[in-house]
């Protein structure tokens, strides 16, 4: 269900809201109507909660593979989030993989009106400042005269754009300098951008924590967005951002936090409260014109964050609170759990042991969050810290700055220096107390220990052993973890070693451990890469999810595992086989290099700021691309570290209480059960006996089905271009003008439509394949939907070993079972995409013939079936245990829309009383798909990208020779999903009797939580506004415009003033059959669920008054902000193809006369928002 919920969300643009803090809520929703009104609320048995960690969300984010605290969640690659680009992202829409890497949302914690901020006199002689409360911080540079300085003089600049090492298709233009004050900016002039960003990178994480505050870092991250001496008021930032189409983030990390931001290049003219000092008669942003007000407004801003920042004291015990509900938030997430837990072993001197995140007890010293306020309670303002903590970290040399804009490098450069250029440099003080990190050179990794003087882990204590933990959600893991180098460390960065070894060991060809043990049907996954990255050590990890019978096995599991490390270290020593591997990936890093296209300049303005402290200026853009020559001896000395000796072994698994050895050898049985002090993880652990390690570092055998891969044969070699080839052109000619024409149709059948398009905007030698194939057989039962979602299974996995070269090599498929029937995506170079296609076609239906043919004849299908089955079933029964505002969105569902089963009826498909009456078998299941995939359909395909005509029909004559062998649906068979009406209270009563006649919402679904630790209470309401057809572009485009302005409003009243949880969020969503609605969320440690609907109701009244009084300028600049969103053009070729592709599904169960996508919808919309010259409306 989750699946159809996100498939739905990403391929309709439902990615909606605009600012913070939150992850995605995966299928959420409740409904309004101007006819009805109904919520949904998830009731559980206690308190807290808090995002699940993604690679790279905030406030709960893997950054450089670490995990980080921040404000808002941007998941890197393009999940989906309701809280991405503002409402906006319910109106763009998008294929099942797009491709972007992470959708920014905007930072804000507008709360009541800050008092005046004063400027505090700094003492000269110590470069302090008062820690008054009202206070703004100004650091003061200290010349050895004991005399404050201030930054003077020119900017220098260290690498200009003809320095620059650039991907091929790379027209934008780079300069870095370094500001009189030692601050080093990279610039990036695109004149052709939609999207202005900027981004400041601090080197100091929670690691530079005092000892008796934790989670300060984090704690500051939050307070600086309050308000500055310059911009006190606490909502300035983000309402200058989102009146200027743009949103913010952050996030704390270990070693680091980062600010990003992005706007459109807007030139409003508005308020001086809005725009500060910039001035108002700045020119239209044109290539190579002068900045922007919207990008010089929000540097200004965010500039002020590092030259005096208020702290205001007002903020500080709101702002204790909303970190500790994030920190609640996050008590029942395994991954959280687990992260906390693998600190926890670290050496206690070693600052890896902190807690990051930080609570109300943690950063009050002792305070109770109970009490009216921290120093009332048994604890102490941390104010003053904050500032100690800013006076510390916040200094020019710990600091770096990205910005990207449509203005030239000239102008860019001006306004840094008219805002950045204000932050004073550190004093002579400072930099005696901050003196360079000195390295053992006598090592062969001298950066290893380097910065923190001691070892992370205690090798007699922490390392060579075996942890046991009992997770919150079902699932059977085993990680090993080995102590490590640094990756930045210099011996290592050219080199890099450790990506030809995460290659092979985390490899799937024949012959490999993950092929090896997948065949025995003792693991559904194998990965291998960086777990944690820091600048003294990292941890390098291998990854296994186990089946049943690989947790009972896993002493065999761990013996291959061990063989599989000594068959590569014994390789290691051929130069010629290992060098190969070497130049492979190296060649393949070159390519994809090359070839790269430019992304999103928010994302890429919060990496390359990070990146300057890893690479020179000129550098930066290739990044780890450049790999040197293989060396053999590097190669050993760091592929040594992978010993028992050096390894933290760490099991998960559900039963592990329960089974307290049953003759395993490697159990923790023998130590004593204990919870992890702030997230309550229950573990053990004891140290590797002697005789395992002997075995494993010695093996007597290795499994003669063991094997070191071939060389990949998918490389691709031709990077030519079908368009230069179909319309050539001389090199001296000017560059073809962006083709914004649609797809067209190049053959329409009854039971096939092809579109085409072949690109000659982004210029990129690759190819992207979508089909659907259209049945009504998959969602007519949880049976069926089942079955087919088995057979999904089970072919991705039975695929996995050939295709496994072929995603190495930059091409990728996958095969999704959707309620609609089936969907096929290809993606990658172009010279090798056919053949995939043809492998994975072909493979689909031999698939079903053997898997008929029963478990007698293909013992090894029937294995992975069972795995397929346990697999699917633990995650539909562990998605019952999601957050409690995703369990609202997910069962408002069943209250709204038609036709939608249940999560408990897929479980009873396959477990209990139902299922061992008639179990699923892989019989049944390949029939069920050959029905779904053979009999009665149509279907949709697209091509586009470096293709041409002729190419994309051959891709259309594989999908009919392969589906399309039946007759073609009538449209009367096309499934067709549709929203409910939902009643007015007049007609809920006639309906549901007179019970509800004092509800405030009459129609209602309530669900107790499953997980008994879950502490968080949520509801969702929903206004259900009408269909797509009712509406017109006018209504949705109102609506959109409705949503973007209440988001601040109830994220102002209900977290801020109220404070009645963690994640706020009002949205446009919309439900099956093109419904339209209005809803608010709000998940609470603190509140009931009563409660909660109460304040929604309350501030729902509040918001009808506050549109009436807003004026007229302010409305149009709001939708100004939405028009240069809806406007902004694709970045990437993959950004193009989804777009196109949600418009065509789209149309998917519509009738034959509205089956034509509506490609200029964006336009359309935006029309309607445009306010013209002289209109009053």
């Amino acid at each position: 269900e989750r699946e159809r919920e996100r498939e739905r969300e990403r391929e309709r643009g439902m990615m909606s809201g605009r600012k913070h803090d939150v992850q995605r809520p995966s299928s959420s929703a409740v409904k309004m109507s101007l006819a009805g009104i109904f919520l949904c609320a998830a009731t559980l048995p206690s308190a807290g909660a808090f995002a699940t960690p993604s690679a790279s969300q905030t406030h709960g984010v893997f950054s450089r593979h670490n995990m980080a605290f921040g404000i808002g969640a941007s998941p890197p690659l393009s999940s989906g989030s309701l809280w991405a680009h503002g409402p906006l992202g319910m109106l763009r829409g998008g294929s099942d993989d797009s491709e972007s890497l992470s959708d920014s949302k905007l930072r804000s914690s507008p709360a009541d009106v800050i008092e005046e901020a004063t400027t505090v006199a700094a003492v000269a002689a110590t470069g302090e400042v008062s820690s008054s409360e009202s206070a703004a911080v100004q650091p003061t540079s200290v010349a050895a005269n004991g005399e404050a300085t201030s930054s003077v003089g020119e900017s220098t600049i260290i690498a200009e754009d003809s320095e620059y090492i650039k991907p091929l298709l790379d027209t934008r233009s780079y300069r870095a300098i370094t500001l009189p004050n030692g601050l080093t900016c990279l610039l990036v002039s695109d004149p052709l951008t939609d999207v202005e960003a900027g981004s400041v990178h601090i080197n100091s994480g929670h690691f530079q924590d005092p000892e008796h505050r934790p989670g300060l870092a984090h704690f500051h991250e939050h307070m600086l967005f309050l308000g500055t001496e310059k911009y006190p008021d606490e909502n300035d930032f983000e309402t200058f951002l989102g009146r200027n189409g743009g949103s913010s983030n952050a996030f704390t990390d270990m070693e680091d936090t980062n600010y990003y931001f992005s706007v459109s290049p807007l030139d409003h003219e508005v308020d001086e409260d809005d725009v500060g000092d910039v001035d108002e008669d700045v020119p239209g942003a044109v290539p190579g014109g002068k900045t922007s007000a919207a990008l010089s407004g929000a540097l200004d801003r965010l500039s002020q964050f590092f030259i005096s920042p208020t702290f205001n004291a007002a903020m500080v015990e709101r702002e204790l609170r909303a970190i500790d509900s994030e920190y609640l938030n996050s008590v029942s997430s395994d991954s959280w759990r687990n992260f906390q837990l693998l600190k926890s072993y670290a050496n206690p001197h070693h600052p890896f042991n902190k807690f990051g995140c930080g609570n109300y007890k943690t950063l009050t010293n002792g305070g109770d969050i109970k009490g009216e306020k921290a120093e009332v309670s048994g604890g102490t303002n941390p104010r003053d810290d904050l500032i100690k903590f800013w006076e510390q970290n916040y200094q020019t040399p710990k600091m770096k700055l990205c910005v990207v804009g449509r203005a030239g490098l000239d102008e860019l450069q001006k306004t840094l220096e008219e805002t950045f250029g204000d932050i004073k440099p550190p004093s002579d003080k400072w930099l005696e107390r901050n003196p360079p990190i000195a390295k053992d050179e006598t090592k062969l990794f001298p950066s290893e220990h380097a910065r923190y003087g001691i070892s992370v882990f205690d090798a007699d204590e922490f390392l060579g052993v075996i942890r046991e933990v009992v997770p919150v959600v079902e699932s059977r893991i085993i990680k090993l973890q080995f102590a490590t180098p640094p990756f930045d460390d210099e011996t290592l960065s050219d080199i890099r070693p450790y990506r030809v070894l995460s290659h092979l060991l985390g490899h799937e060809s024949p012959g490999s451990l993950h092929s090896l043990l997948n065949e025995e049907g003792l693991i559904n996954s194998l990965s291998s890469g960086v777990g944690i990255d820091t600048a003294d050590f990292s941890l390098c990890s291998i990854t296994l999810s186990l089946t049943p019978k690989g947790l009972k096995e896993r002493d065999r599991v761990l013996s291959l595992i061990w063989q599989w490390i000594s068959l590569i270290k014994s390789s290691v020593g051929n130069d010629e086989l290992m060098e190969k591997y070497h130049n492979e990936m190296a060649a393949m890093g070159k390519v994809n290099f090359m070839y790269r296209e430019n992304g999103d300049p928010t994302d890429f303005c919060s990496t390359a700021s990070g990146m300057l402290f890893t690479y020179e200026p000129s550098k930066l853009l290739a990044g780890s691309s450049q790999t040197g020559k293989y060396d053999v001896d590097i190669t050993k000395a760091f592929l040594e570290r992978f010993t028992p000796e050096n390894c933290l072994l760490t099991i998960w698994a559900p039963d592990l209480e329960k089974d307290e050895n049953n003759g395993v050898l490697t159990s923790a049985s023998a130590g004593e059960w204990t919870s992890e002090k702030y997230y309550g993880a229950k573990h053990r652990s004891v140290k590797i006996p002697d005789t395992l390690i002997q075995q494993w570092k010695n093996p007597a055998d290795i499994d003669s089905r063991l094997s070191l891969p071939k060389l990949n044969e998918f490389i691709p070699s031709d990077f030519s271009l079908k368009c230069d080839k179909e319309d050539p052109i001389s090199d001296d000619a000017p560059k073809p003008k962006a083709d914004a024409k649609p797809p067209k149709v190049l053959l329409e059948k009854p039971d096939l439509r092809l579109w085409h398009k072949m690109d000659r905007t982004f210029r990129v030698p690759r190819t992207h394949i979508k089909a659907e194939l259209t049945s009504p057989n998959p969602y007519r039962s949880p049976r069926s939907m089942t079955l087919n979602r088995l057979y999904a299974k089970v072919l991705r996995d039975d695929l996995s070993e050939y295709v496994y070269d072929a995603s190495i090599a930059g091409c990728n498929y996958r095969v999704t079972c959707v309620p609609l029937g089936f969907r096929l995506s290809l993606s990658g170079y172009s010279e090798k995409l056919p053949h995939l296609l043809e492998v994975v076609t072909s493979r689909m239906l031999t698939l079903i013939e053997e898997m008929k043919q029963g478990p007698e004849k293909h013992p090894r299908l029937a294995d992975k079936f069972e795995k397929a089955r346990e697999n699917l079933l633990r995650q539909t029964k562990n998605f019952r245990m999601e957050s409690p505002y995703e369990t609202c969105s997910y069962i408002s569902r069943m209250l709204v829309e038609d036709n939608v089963w249940h999560v408990d009826q897929y479980v009873a498909e396959m477990e209990g009383e139902y299922h061992d009456e008639n179990p699923l078998t892989m019989a049944k299941c390949a029939l069920s798909a050959e029905e779904s995939l053979l009999g009665r359909g149509k279907a949709e395909v697209l091509c586009m990208g470096n293709v041409n005509e002729s190419e994309a029909r051959e891709v259309a004559d594989v999908i009919e020779n392969h589906f399309l062998q039946s007759r073609p649906l009538n449209e009367d068979e096309v499934p067709k999903f549709k929203s409910l009406k939902v009643p007015t209270k007049d007609e809920a009563i006639k309906i549901y009797g007179p019970d509800v006649v004092d509800l405030m919402t009459p129609t209602k679904i309530e669900q107790v939580a499953y997980s008994e630790s879950e502490e968080n209470n949520a509801i969702q309401l929903i206004l259900q506004t009408g269909s797509e057809h009712e509406l017109g572009y006018e209504g949705i485009a109102t609506l959109e415009l409705l949503s973007y302005i209440a988001y601040n409003s109830a994220y102002d009243t209900l977290r801020t003033k109220e404070q009645l949880g963690y994640i706020v969020s009002a949205f446009t969503r919309k439900t099956a059959g093109g419904c339209n609605g209005f809803s608010v969320i709000v998940q609470s440690s603190s509140t009931l669920p009563d409660v909660l609907e109460e304040r929604c109701e309350a501030w729902l009244k509040q918001f009808r008054q506050e549109l009436a009084e807003i004026s007229e300028e302010r409305v149009a600049m709001e939708a100004t902000a939405i028009v240069s969103q809806l406007l902004e053009r694709d970045q990437k070729l993959g950004d193009e193809v989804g777009s196109a592709w949600g418009e065509i599904l789209a149309t998917e169960n519509l009738s034959m006369k509205a089956r034509e996508p509506k490609f200029d919808r964006l336009e359309r919309l935006a029309t309607y928002l445009t306010i013209k010259e002289g209109c009053g409306d």
